[in-house]
């Protein structure tokens, strides 16, 4: 019996997928944007210094709708 592959050990467990993505972004310096439903429709922001806040965004795309920018907006700071 074979061993499962990568790709199948992260898809069995896709709760952890964000997590992945946010200790890239922190790697390379930027901040990890997520969503989550108790925040109504904003987005929180969390900088690699470990500061979070409430945002929207802007998704800023080139001539062939790549994303290359993201513009956002604070709506509040989340306390320590």
């Amino acid at each position: 019996m074979s061993s499962p592959s990568i790709v199948d050990r992260l898809l069995k467990n896709m709760g952890n997928m964000h997590e992945l993505g946010r200790q890239r972004a922190f790697e390379l310096g930027n901040p990890f944007y997520a969503q989550f439903e108790e925040d109504g429709g904003y987005y929180r922001k969390e900088m690699p210094s470990g500061e979070k806040y409430l945002v929207t965004i802007e998704i800023v795309t080139d001539e062939n709708e790549m994303p290359v920018e993201i513009k956002d907006t604070i709506i509040k700071k989340f306390k320590d």
